[in-house]
């Protein structure tokens, strides 16, 4: 089966609603190819080896989380970026980007997958009276060690995680990708663990010093649920292929 390039784009915006969002780049179709789409693959960034996989799989689009044309980026399309849209100009494959309402989304979502990756069933934004706030947070039946915790995300990420502190955990804060900022609001949410994607230098006193666990698990690595959920939502929505294709980062 197929759709049209306009349908996958009413679909997707329905589900993630991106005007409810402030972001730090356009959300939704980004470089528009042909009409008909039968196939889509995902991934976590718009690089050049996940465009030269979907031209290899036949891919009609391309839905990723982190796509072009961010506020601090040179607007020219040269040099690497000008490589990367002509590749799906010419193979005539659109690109669709979801930058925040990918991590916020509460059920398709990175944080809403992070948060399955920690065993926890039920969860909610930080502040539930802004639901575009890009931290969630949730509670255990039982206090657990913030090693079993750690230990568990390694073997559900596939990579090891940097880990400051060991607390009992009951409460647990977290941001996908590179939310390491947030984590005072979590602290002064009492939270008892911070989870995210990345670590700054002062991240590690401020843990520290307000005595909260903080576990950085990798940006890509947190960042990988929503796209495949996504795609495979339009799959049964759509009736289209789709394939998630994991271009390997250390980051």
């Amino acid at each position: 089966m197929a759709t049209t390039r306009d349908q996958m784009l009413l679909a997707l915006n329905r589900l993630l609603e991106p005007e409810r969002f402030q972001d730090y780049a356009p959300n939704g179709l980004q470089v528009e190819g042909r009409e008909r789409i039968g196939t889509v693959v995902s991934g976590v960034t718009a690089s050049q080896s996940l465009l030269d996989a979907a031209v290899a799989a036949g891919a009609d689009a391309v839905l990723v989380h982190h796509g072009y044309f961010w506020k601090s980026e040179d607007p020219c399309l040269v040099g690497m970026k000008g490589r990367r849209v002509r590749t799906l100009m010419e193979a005539g494959i659109s690109l669709f980007a979801y930058h925040l309402p990918l991590d916020c989304h509460p059920e398709l979502g990175n944080n809403a997958g992070l948060g399955r990756a920690m065993g926890l069933e039920y969860f909610t934004p930080l502040r539930r009276d802004e639901p575009t706030f890009p931290v969630f947070t949730g509670e255990f039946a039982r206090a657990r060690p913030m090693a079993d915790l750690a230990s568990g995300l390694t073997r559900a990420l596939g990579r090891p995680v940097l880990c400051e502190g060991e607390v009992a955990v009951r409460r647990v804060a977290w941001c996908t990708g590179g939310g390491q900022g947030y984590i005072n609001a979590a602290a002064d949410a009492g939270a008892d663990l911070f989870v995210t994607g990345e670590v700054s230098e002062q991240t590690i006193h401020i843990a520290r010093e307000r005595g909260i666990g903080f576990i950085a698990a990798g940006h890509h690595a947190t960042e990988r649920f929503g796209v495949q959920s996504v795609g495979s939502w339009l799959a049964s929505e759509l009736g289209v292929e789709h394939c998630f294709v994991d271009i390997g980062n250390p980051a």
